[in-house]
């Protein structure tokens, strides 16, 4: 029954692709030759002929969807993923297809590389579209009650409660728990709210004899050893089996499953950030704001000079991605011996500061020599602050996960900054804002993170 739902949805979500697709085809078509937006000189091809191309689409789009796992069972996994999964497939399935139409096509009729670039850009919104209406109504019919399957867990830990947990939460999924099993059994014994219908060893019985289609082995780890006589129970039957690992109190970032020469491999501790993207933003945003800045920033040094002896600019050794060293830039705001007693953070009143510089250290206006870090790579616009190398020496094995912050690039505003935690404040309130942030990052992350700076002002009453 349920390979026969797989395939009935299958067959749906082939159909449709290969709908939007020839549409986009022959929208592309239409939008080269039917219109006026680029002005056509070498005369327009016959329809038919790019009409006859649709069956080699057919083929190269089932084919390449099928083959990058488009066609699988999609319950749970997010919509951004299948959105990039969509992305990629439709740009290997245009370059397949120009191919094609380059060895199959007749030299009388050539086919227009604009057809081609719109054709790309077009199958690859409608895919994007379809498949997130088709999706959404999935997900509604599931809430209603139709299209469920029926989920065992094995298991009666913190593993099997975040499981039952989260199914609950994800109604959408159309997933039904009908029990678990425990390594003891009693009669009317419950667990997170779910019937112990038995324990490890009736497994294969409790298959075969209700309707489960999905079973999770979610063991704390000094039970993993009872996997095997698991597997061994269920090997014969066509249930979907899931092992969730009990790997919670080592992920301290960005947990994942990766391969290594066909071995699955779970990383723990590794940032989710893309640095190439956020690179590139970098750059252009620095580049643009050291314009926009650079009479305010001439403005400001003129000041510093004729106010107080000493350098326009401050240089201070700080930390950034990977535990690399680097010297930051900021306009100089105390006198020039203010550390001889050594390092510490500056309080309320602080001699040390110039009348001047407690304005720019006020209104962060002594930042914007960071923009130059930021232009050479030293650090990025957004990301948790950078520290110096003797702090961190204190908080790294004082705040529990303080040193997972360098594990990404230091910046010169972010998620902690923008909720008021800087300066001297909460070093495990921060810590936790930039854990958060990092966990959690996008570049619509970080666009809202800069929209925050720039709504709520460079005012900062922590900098003193």
């Amino acid at each position: 029954m349920l390979k026969q739902k797989r395939q009935l949805f299958e067959l749906l979500f082939i159909g449709t692709d290969l709908l939007v697709v020839t549409g986009a085809w022959l929208l592309a078509y239409w939008l080269r030759f039917g219109t006026d937006l680029i002005e056509v000189d070498k005369g327009i091809p016959a329809f038919r002929h790019y009409l006859s191309m649709v069956i080699f689409i057919w083929l190269i789009w089932a084919f390449v969807f099928k083959r990058m796992g488009l066609y699988r069972p999609m319950r749970g996994v997010r919509r951004t993923r299948e959105m990039w999964m969509l992305i990629n497939a439709n740009a290997l399935s245009v370059l397949m297809f120009i191919a094609v139409t380059f060895l199959f096509r007749e030299k009388s009729v050539p086919f227009s590389r604009l057809v081609f670039l719109y054709f790309g850009v077009l199958a690859s919104v409608f895919t994007i579209a379809q498949r997130y209406w088709l999706r959404s109504f999935l997900r509604e019919i599931r809430r209603r009650g139709y299209n469920l399957r029926y989920m065992l867990v094995v298991g009666t830990g913190a593993v099997a409660a975040d499981v039952v947990q989260k199914v609950r939460q994800q109604k959408e999924l159309g997933i039904q728990l009908v029990g678990c099993l425990g390594p003891d059994h009693e009669e009317d014994q419950a667990s997170h709210g779910l019937p112990v219908l038995g324990d490890y060893d009736s497994l294969g019985k409790i298959v075969r004899s209700i309707e489960i289609d999905q079973v999770v082995l979610a063991l704390p780890i000094e039970q993993s050893r009872d996997i095997p006589g698991l597997m061994a129970q269920i090997g014969d039957t066509l249930v979907d089996v899931k092992i969730v690992p009990d790997l919670y109190r080592f992920i301290s970032l960005g947990g994942y499953i990766e391969e290594f020469e066909g071995l699955p491999v779970i990383s723990v501790q590794e940032s989710p950030m893309n640095l190439v993207a956020k690179r590139v933003v970098d750059v252009m945003l620095s580049i643009a704001l050291i314009i926009a800045f650079s009479p305010l920033m001439l403005l400001i040094a003129l000041i510093i000079k004729c106010s107080s002896r000493g350098p326009v600019f401050y240089r201070q050794e700080r930390v950034s991605y990977d535990g690399s060293g680097f010297s930051i830039l900021k306009f100089r705001t105390m006198a020039v011996d203010a550390e001889r007693g050594g390092p510490g953070w500056t309080t309320p009143g602080d001699s040390r500061v110039t009348p001047f510089g407690r304005f720019l250290r006020s209104s962060s206006l002594d930042e914007l020599p960071q923009l130059f870090n930021v232009l050479a790579g030293d650090m990025s616009i957004v990301g948790p602050r950078p520290e110096r190398p003797v702090f961190i020496k204190q908080f790294r094995t004082r705040v529990p996960r303080y040193m997972l912050r360098h594990k990404v690039p230091a910046g010169m505003t972010g998620w902690a900054q923008v909720h008021g935690w800087r300066g001297n404040t909460s070093i495990d309130k921060r810590i936790e804002f930039d854990l958060y942030y990092i966990e959690n990052w996008s570049l619509l992350l970080d666009f809202k993170i800069l929209f925050l700076t720039l709504l709520r002002g460079f005012k900062n009453t922590n900098a003193y």
